[in-house]
């Protein structure tokens, strides 16, 4: 295995959904800065993080992925002084798994999922990724046309992911991260579930089993369910957005 097996494993998987699209105004990019997560940013991510998801991640969550695993970089998007939305991913040799992206409720349909979803791809290309991948509520098609505008494609299912209404989730990769950046002007329809068996993902080898597959032990209990490990799933959040 790889060194950053055990600090990995410490946080569930979980969809990435708190984005969303619309016909609202939207921000110029140049008013949107995109800079590194700081544990002095958590009160204000967990504020988000907590609007956003029905299963959200604990600060010890995030100040693990920040600290002691590796592999992770997390980000976030000021709008003037405000946080306004963040995102994640794990980088594993030539392949990025976003773990997380949410948009305050109050700036989602103005371009800010799409702006750290762009960075995301920025930086895994930077680290040496050449794809990228990620999960999806069947049912969630607001988020779905997000990643298709950035070029993503369903590519398998996971069966029953969610434990909050044991719902599908739809594998997505993007097998081409450059040029960074959505790749479709308009906004698509909403992703066709594929057909075939669940858990596949077309992943390399070099990418962890990241849809329950890691000794269905993947992270500590959040939200009041005390400590110990649990299945990969349970911390899988599948919140829609606003």
């Amino acid at each position: 295995g790889w060194a950053g097996k055990d600090a990995m494993m410490k946080v569930p998987w979980r969809e990435v959904s708190g984005v969303a699209l619309s016909h609202d105004v939207r921000l110029e990019p140049g008013e949107i800065r995109i800079e590194p997560m700081t544990p002095g940013d958590l009160p204000l991510v967990l504020a988000i993080e907590r609007r956003s998801f029905p299963t959200p991640w604990s600060e010890r969550a995030f100040t693990s992925e920040l600290r002691d695993n590796l592999y992770a970089d997390y980000i976030v998007a000021r709008h003037g002084d405000r946080l306004v939305g963040y995102a994640g991913m794990w980088c594993i040799l030539d392949e990025a798994h976003v773990t997380t992206i949410a948009v305050d409720p109050e700036f989602r349909g103005r371009g800010v999922g799409n702006r750290l979803l762009t960075a995301l791809e920025e930086r895994a290309l930077r680290y040496g990724c050449r794809r990228m991948t990620l999960e999806v509520r069947v049912s969630n098609h607001v988020a779905q046309r997000l990643y298709l505008r950035h070029g993503f494609r369903p590519c398998g299912i996971r069966r029953g992911y969610y434990v909050d209404n044991g719902e599908d989730a739809i594998i997505m990769w993007r097998d081409r991260l450059d040029p960074p950046g959505p790749v479709a002007a308009e906004e698509p329809g909403p992703a066709a579930a594929p057909q075939g068996a669940a858990g596949t993902s077309g992943g390399g080898a070099g990418m962890p089993a990241a849809a329950g597959s890691p000794g269905d032990a993947s992270g500590p209990a959040t939200s009041g369910e005390g400590d110990g490990f649990r299945r990969p799933d349970a911390g899988r959040r599948g919140s829609e957005p606003a």
